[in-house]
């Protein structure tokens, strides 16, 4: 795959490269993605909406990333940088939409990096209980004071590893992923043996109509499917907005990106059939319909299941969070670097620590904002910060789909005469791609209504609604300021809008 000349040559930005091979990739896009924190929290609220179709739906969520993962492949190729989306979509559209892309992943990864740190904190204390057996340990994640100041530690820990570059990276990830994979895996088949002994509560049979999307009673739960997609397969992006640093930078990346989402949907697959095998779908006991096992299925589960080594299983989801924490920094990091050494943010956000040949100092401003925005959200109320994450699954949604569209109208000239990159740069970017923006606009729509989300409202529209809608309303506020203070990256200056002018 080529490109035009300009658009062909990788902008250096001071980042080690080759720091990162193939298997250091896609662990490190595994990591982000946790999925032992993940499917803690997704599999019992998605089990009570669409039933004993849970691994339709794991389908069906795999199928837009997929699409959209070929995209940003075909894009890495043409295009290796840092700024992925923010680059691409200034390349494709020009440097308004382009900056307004990166708005929505700097939004989405900086603000769930807070998340991951609260559910760090909150597994931290209940691990600590079950090692020494003090219930009341697990209460201290309820303390506000205790749960910040627990947060900001682990936030500085992994804003310090991030810190020393993508080989200290590596290293953590390594180990903390192996362990998440290790105790899933054998939490799995835990399962299927307690199954097949006749010691399940549930105690079903595999069935092949549980592959069915079809099967899902209504529309609206359909939807719900598409939607938790969002959540559970987003992160695996990571992987491209290291791409100046990866070995083989055109080809590398997007390969990683395509066999981590691989990795992914056959480690959910393989746990939604244990589990629900294991507890079926009721509404009491240890039925996936139960409401108060729901919030966190690995808690309820991991007794029954794995016996004496269940304390495993919150060590694993404390591992999961804890690795995700740290690897969601490299994708805003790397972000607001592209964005200060293409003029569109202050030039510091372009330093490089010349130790580490990382992007120190926009590392440092992701942790900070992360740390502040948890802090004031915990004090003032939980609901409020667990609206703000549903909502930046509108800001994953938009900045999916811009970059997914930029990759059909910068290849829009290659596709004369050639089946496979016009399945690969256009029909496969274009479905992910709308498939996403219609979410989007779907998800603002819904959550207009006060009961979406935790059900806070402020004059009758929705808490969630008017969290998204604010966050891409500051950050049409950010670009103005910006473009008055450096009109030359938003008058083409700096990065040119271009075309591939040659067959893919």
């Amino acid at each position: 795959m080529s490109a035009a000349p300009e658009e062909a040559t990788r902008e250096a930005k001071g980042l080690g490269g080759g720091r990162v091979g193939m298997l250091g990739a896609v662990v490190i896009g595994v990591s982000t993605i946790a999925p032992a924190y993940t499917l803690t929290g997704a599999l019992g609220p998605t089990a009570s909406v669409v039933g004993d179709h849970l691994p339709a739906i794991f389908l069906v969520g795999f199928i837009p990333m997929l699409l959209v993962a070929l995209g940003y492949r075909a894009l890495n190729s043409a295009m290796p940088d840092a700024g992925t989306t923010f680059t691409w979509g200034s390349r494709a559209f020009g440097p308004w939409i382009g900056w307004m892309g990166g708005w929505g992943l700097l939004a989405a990864t900086v603000l769930v990096l807070s998340n991951l740190a609260g559910i760090a904190v909150d597994f931290f204390y209940l691990m600590l209980a079950q090692i020494t057996g003090r219930d009341s340990l697990a209460d201290l994640a309820a303390n506000v004071p205790v749960n910040i100041a627990t947060c900001l530690v682990f936030m500085a820990l992994a804003c310090w590893i991030s810190y020393r570059g993508l080989e200290a990276t590596k290293v953590f990830q390594y180990v903390l992923v192996a362990f998440q994979l290790v105790v899933l895996v054998w939490f799995a088949v835990a399962a299927f043996v307690r199954v097949a002994d006749g010691s399940a509560p549930g105690g079903l049979s595999v069935q092949a109509g549980w592959f069915n999307p079809l099967g899902v009673g209504s529309f609206s739960a359909f939807a719900a499917g598409v939607s938790l997609s969002v959540f559970i397969y987003w992160g695996w992006d990571v992987v491209l907005t290291m791409n100046e640093e990866t070995q083989g930078a055109r080809t590398t990346p997007g390969r990683a990106a395509v066999s981590t989402i691989a990795v992914i949907v056959v480690l959910y697959l393989t746990i939604a059939l244990a589990v629900l095998s294991f507890s079926g779908t009721g509404s009491e006991g240890l039925g996936l319909g139960n409401e108060d096992i729901q919030e966190n299925i690995f808690a309820a589960l991991a007794g029954p299941v794995m016996g004496p080594v269940a304390v495993l299983m919150s060590v694993a989801v404390l591992a999961s969070s804890a690795a995700s924490l740290q690897s969601t920094f490299i994708s805003p990091a790397r972000t607001m670097l592209a964005m200060g050494h293409y003029g569109a943010l202050p030039k510091k956000y372009a330093h490089v620590s010349r130790r580490f040949q990382s992007p120190g100092y926009a590392t440092v401003v992701s942790a900070v904002i992360a740390s502040v925005f948890y802090a004031v959200m915990r004090v003032v109320s939980v609901n409020v910060l667990s609206d703000t994450i549903t909502a930046l699954g509108m800001m994953v949604c938009f900045y999916y789909g811009v970059t997914a569209l930029a990759c059909v109208w910068y290849f829009r000239g290659s596709w004369a005469g050639s089946v496979k990159a016009f399945a690969s740069t256009c029909l496969a970017p274009l479905v992910g791609g709308i498939l996403l923006l219609v979410f989007f606009v779907q998800t603002a729509v819904d959550s207009t209504d006060p009961s979406y989300g935790s059900g806070s409202q402020v004059g009758g529209v929705g808490l969630v609604f008017l969290l998204g809608v604010g966050v891409l309303a500051l950050g049409v506020v950010v670009m103005l300021v910006q473009f008055a203070r450096r009109p030359g990256f938003f008058r083409g200056q700096t990065i040119s809008v271009g075309r591939s002018t040659t067959d893919v």
